[in-house]
């Protein structure tokens, strides 16, 4: 998707996509990752998760990146948080005690960001993505992640023609097919969460399945 169409669904509030609570996943399996609480985790395309709530509240270092401006100043206000911003490269840094957002291209993060990240966690990236421009992504992750770190990725899977995403259907052939070569992959779960997602049952989606896995950078 091209930078336009997420800044126009920020602006317009069409932002169906955030949840309101915490992914279950995250809650149930983010302790198998056994990562110190001080830990640096990195959140790619993180929006204004309460997720990055969670994993402060972990004790982590939680490093995020974000394309829209308003997606990481309606993260502070929701939240009551106070923050400084700055200019780093071609990215503003928002920074509270234990979160740090940096808005901009995630194509063009510098990789001294990340550098001593040990961790990270997508939940709406890789689904954020066509399949045409997926793997870009993926390979884009992986350059910006240590080798050693660990993570946990959820994803949503469904009959792509049902739907016009995003977010978008993303099987386990997919991951297995395009994160293998720089990712050690493990799936967690796999559940249809398709009684929980009415615009899916709106529109006569017949199945649609959540997908847990855990990722370790080779």
């Amino acid at each position: 998707m091209e930078p336009g169409f997420w800044h126009e669904k920020w602006h317009q509030q069409q932002i169906g996509f955030h949840q309101q609570d915490i992914n279950p996943f995250l809650v149930k399996y983010w302790q198998k990752l056994g990562l110190p609480a001080d830990t640096q985790v990195f959140v790619p395309l993180c929006g204004k998760s309460l997720d990055m709530c969670f994993l402060a509240e972990q004790g982590h270092q939680v490093i995020g990146c974000e394309l829209n401006e308003l997606a990481v100043q309606q993260f502070f206000s929701d939240n009551q948080l106070e923050m400084t911003q700055t200019t780093v490269g071609e990215h503003q840094h928002y920074h509270t005690e234990q979160i740090s957002l940096y808005q901009g291209d995630i194509f063009t993060l510098p990789k001294t960001i990340t550098q001593a990240v040990t961790a990270f966690y997508d939940r709406a990236a890789l689904i954020a993505w066509p399949e045409s421009m997926r793997a870009q992504y993926a390979k884009q992750l992986a350059s910006l992640l240590p080798s050693g770190s660990v993570g946990l990725l959820v994803t949503l899977d469904y009959p792509q023609e049902a739907l016009i995403g995003p977010p978008f259907a993303v099987s386990p052939t997919w991951v297995e097919q395009h994160l293998s070569d720089d990712f050690d992959i493990e799936v967690l779960a796999s559940q249809d969460v398709l009684a929980d997602n009415p615009r899916f049952i709106k529109k006569v989606v017949p199945w649609l399945n959540e997908a847990a896995y855990l990722l370790k950078r080779k």
